[in-house]
């Protein structure tokens, strides 16, 4: 695919004032999420059509976890509208929505669009991330939920091509999920550069995610401006990460965690990768990435170097004092271990370079959930 355009917001958005007028657009279907009328965005498009004549159609009729249903009757808005531009404006669930729209567009309505292969199509998606977290604007997949079961859908054409970078959208997010959020993109950064699919370029980006969040993740939390803006940047560094990779054992883990405890999807994955990683260091022999054991204990290596440690072992008790520091508390047990276990995606553990099996992963959750 073509390099991502990434615009900075400045000025009252005059970044998209000129990109409109570039592109000629007339009317932009809006995918946005309640949130969009706490932030200064949310007056920019009200006050669209006065100013530069471009009418905006939103849709907002949609879930956390956005259902086929929702995505089908956007679909069907979107068509029906005509509108030149999709433009997602939220967090992961805002950016999924925008992407099936995108990506089912073109496809016939007539047959459930999860059967159907994608065809890409050259309808423009513009991406505002609202939290510095999924770093959704930077992949090729989207969930949404069938029958009450979790869908995937991947496609690279779904990527946004371009991404506006709003520092103030953090301005008004509760603490709880910055600091849920910021963890979500430190774990893809973790997970991406140790996952048996990394490569030099994904690799690259995690090193870089890494420090980007080593470095701004106080003045983010205490709502500096500079701060917010490189942590939306790291979030989006992170994404183009696992978009190589995928993720790995952490997230498989952690999904079950979050629909059983309600924490937040990064606080779970932190507390996943605080168990796994140790296990991963002290288990190399169960190195599964073709690579072998000795390219493995090179990649810890780097890890260590990205965090500015010694080893790979300072660099992890760096997560887990970070992770301790923010205090995102240890959920209280109230599931069976064996049911935990049984819902990992096994997919996703052939992404870990050290192997797991079932007993492992019920030690794990025991090490997670232990306080």
């Amino acid at each position: 695919m073509n390099e991502q355009k990434i615009l900075q917001a400045k000025n009252n958005y005059e970044q998209l004032d000129e990109l409109f007028v570039e592109k000629g657009v007339k009317r932009v279907f809006l995918v946005c999420g309640s949130s969009i009328q706490f932030l200064n965005i949310n007056d920019y498009f009200i006050n669209l059509e006065r100013r530069m004549g471009i009418e905006v159609v939103r849709f907002n009729e949609f879930t956390p976890n956005p259902l086929y249903e929702q995505v089908y009757s956007g679909v069907e808005k979107f068509i029906s509208s005509h509108s030149d531009m999709i433009i997602a404006v939220g967090g992961g669930s805002a950016m999924d929505v925008a992407k099936c729209i995108k990506l089912f567009a073109n496809l016939d309505k007539k047959v459930n669009y999860l059967k159907q292969e994608i065809v890409p199509n050259d309808v423009e998606l513009l991406a505002i991330p609202t939290t510095a977290g999924t770093g959704s604007e930077a992949t090729r997949y989207a969930v949404i939920y069938y029958n009450g079961e979790k869908q995937s859908v991947s496609d690279y054409s779904c990527i946004p091509q371009i991404v506006l970078m709003d520092p103030s959208v953090l301005q008004t997010l509760p603490e709880y999920q910055k600091k849920a959020t910021m963890m979500d993109a430190f774990c893809h950064a973790i997970e991406s550069f140790w996952s048996v699919n990394s490569t030099d370029e994904s690799r690259m980006y995690s090193r870089e995610a890494i420090k980007k969040i080593l470095k701004y993740k106080d003045g983010y939390l205490a709502n500096d401006e500079k701060a917010n803006e490189e942590m939306l940047y790291a979030a989006n560094i992170a994404g183009k990460a696992i978009n190589i990779t995928q993720t790995t054992a952490g997230h498989a883990m952690c999904y079950k965690l979050t629909g059983l405890y309600g924490i937040s999807h990064g606080h779970a994955a932190a507390l996943c990768i605080k168990s796994l990683w140790p296990y991963m260091l002290y288990n190399t022999d169960k190195c599964i990435d073709a690579r072998g054991k000795g390219y493995l204990n090179d990649v810890f290596g780097q890890m260590a170097e990205a965090f500015g440690c010694k080893d790979c072992y300072e660099a992890y008790y760096k997560f887990k004092s970070i992770l301790d520091d923010i205090n995102l508390s240890v959920p209280v047990l109230k599931e069976d271990i064996a049911k935990l276990s049984s819902s990992v995606n096994p997919v996703r553990l052939k992404n870990n370079p050290i192997g797991l099996d079932k007993d492992t992963i019920m030690l794990l959750y025991e090490k997670i959930l232990d306080k």
